[in-house]
């Protein structure tokens, strides 16, 4: 199973805590990983499902590519970091 990590600082938001999740897409590992934390996707998801603006999602500390679907691939052994995007100027 992949492993799930959120930064401290949107830890201080939410209860979300570093676990493996089952999937072979990140849509399939926050699934996985969201089940019975409805406040903790809620941060990261929009209603529709997609990533909201302010997150960033990394797979082995590559950015996903598909930000809406989720369905960038999950190796069974691969590290998710899950962010809060920075912006400014």
């Amino acid at each position: 199973m992949a492993t799930v990590r959120f930064t401290q600082n949107i830890q201080r938001h939410v209860a979300c805590p570093s676990r493996p999740a089952a999937g072979a897409t990140v849509r399939e590992v926050f699934e996985s990983y969201f089940a019975g934390r409805e406040r903790a996707r809620g941060y990261v998801l929009d209603d529709a499902g997609a990533l909201r603006q302010h997150m960033a999602v990394f797979i082995d500390g590559r950015p996903i590519a598909d930000r809406r679907s989720l369905s960038d691939s999950v190796s069974a052994d691969a590290v998710v970091d899950v962010m809060q995007a920075l912006s400014g100027g």
